[in-house]
């Protein structure tokens, strides 16, 4: 598509989705939010792990590997738990 600002893919427009266990879809980009919500009001002496993350967001209907958790971590600057315990 050419726009006043250059040429773009299509697809730089739309965000991908997740699907949850209900069958709807889900933009990555909520799923990034809750995330980040997520390791927003964890215990700093204790820092929640991608699998608890996982654990944590199929009890809410979105199936996700952990490998995702940990991509979507890395692209919203959040640091490992190993990092980011506090001592």
């Amino acid at each position: 598509m050419q726009t006043p600002r250059g040429v773009f893919e299509m697809k730089y427009f739309f965000t991908s989705g997740i699907q949850t266990a209900s069958g709807e879809g889900m933009s990555n980009t909520s799923v990034k939010d809750m995330i980040a919500e997520m390791f927003s009001g964890e215990n700093p002496n204790k820092p929640l792990s991608d699998q608890e993350v996982v654990k944590m967001l199929a009890e809410k209907g979105i199936v996700i590997a952990r490998r995702t958790v940990a991509k979507y971590r890395s692209e919203l600057n959040i640091l490992p738990s190993n990092l980011r315990k506090v001592y």
